[in-house]
């Protein structure tokens, strides 16, 4: 009697909707099409050839992008009392048969958020396009570093699973709308302590046109990780807490630092002077870089060691809140 709820985010998906929606079982109870200011009104087209009572139609009457449509359909959801939200992409590439998958460590009480992973199995890695492989591999590393799930990988996979009462704790005005949504979400669920786990999946693709542009979107996504870095170690290891690990980080820094600073001057000085450097020189430039590293290194270490393990759901209780804040949004519902 548990409520799952599916948001499908959509922009030019037209001819790929009517497929995902066939193969969407009886394990979802309600089904939201946010129709995000599509120029395709694929919308339109779900309320004319679709009757099915579980779907409701959602009009932006603008553009959001895909993680701004993806929290309309979230609020929607809530509103309506549904206690896990699924997210899946309009385009064909998710496989509507997993959704049972996906819920079911939300459901069981192990996990607060659930993620697909195309990189399980090497024989699906050789079929991925060789432009999405390689910008995965370099946007994994820098979004474990920034949101400190460090056991999870293929942080932009869009098939998605959230309990409600992790997701009406999310701050959804802060979080970014296009498509460093589902990175940004995880730097989010880190600073509640949420468990999210990666389920193995096998992505589809045909002949369907990305609206994603990865030479356009890589250096946004670098930089706004950067960003969530410094975020996460200010929030987690001198807001909230301060610990050893905080000292390593602190001294380890400085010391790395210093000693790139001063070995890169002190190089400099005897190239141009043609000499070489004093015993002590050398030592003095080598040995803050190595106790620095060791230090950076137990940091890591322990931030690893650090990853949420409890459920927050579970901590949460009946004290969570029953919706999100509200917040004016340009949208239109419309149920068939």
């Amino acid at each position: 009697n548990r409520s799952i709820a599916v948001v499908i985010p959509c922009f030019r998906v037209r001819d790929s909707i009517d497929a995902v929606l066939e193969e969407i079982d009886a394990t979802a109870d309600l089904i939201y099409i946010v129709d995000d200011a599509c120029p395709q009104f694929t919308g339109k087209h779900v309320l004319k050839h679709w009757h099915d009572p579980r779907i409701k139609v959602i009009f932006n009457k603008k553009n959001y992008g895909v993680g701004g449509a993806t929290m309309i359909g979230y609020r929607a959801a809530l509103q309506d009392r549904a206690e896990v939200m699924v997210k899946l992409d309009g385009d064909g590439q998710m496989n509507p048969a997993l959704i049972s998958r996906f819920v079911a460590p939300i459901l069981n009480g192990s996990a607060d958020y659930t993620k697909g992973n195309r990189f399980f199995s090497v024989e699906d890695v050789y079929a991925m396009p060789p432009v999405r492989l390689l910008g995965n591999v370099a946007l994994s590393f820098i979004t474990k570093l920034s949101s400190g799930y460090w056991h999870l990988f293929d942080p932009t996979n869009g098939y998605t699973a959230i309990s409600a009462t992790v997701a009406a704790r999310l701050p959804f005005d802060k979080i970014s709308r296009r498509y460093f949504f589902e990175s940004d979400l995880l730097f989010r669920l880190n600073t509640l302590r949420a468990v999210v786990i990666d389920i193995p999946i096998i992505a589809r693709y045909e002949d369907e046109v990305s609206n994603l542009s990865v030479a356009r979107e890589l250096p946004k996504f670098f930089i706004k990780n950067l960003r969530n870095t410094g975020k996460r170690l200010i929030y987690n290891y001198f807001l909230r807490n301060f610990s050893f690990a905080s000292i390593e980080l602190l001294l380890g820094t400085f010391l790395s630092v210093f000693s790139l600073i001063f070995g890169s001057i002190k190089w400099f000085r005897h190239y141009q002077e043609a000499s070489y450097a004093s015993a002590g020189t050398v030592m003095l430039a080598a040995l803050p870089a190595i106790i620095g590293v060791q230090m950076l290194l137990g940091f890591i270490n322990h931030d690893i060691s650090t990853v949420p393990t409890v459920p927050l759901q579970g901590r949460l209780g009946e004290d969570a809140p029953s919706d999100v804040q509200e917040e004016k949004i340009d949208a239109v519902s419309c149920r068939e």
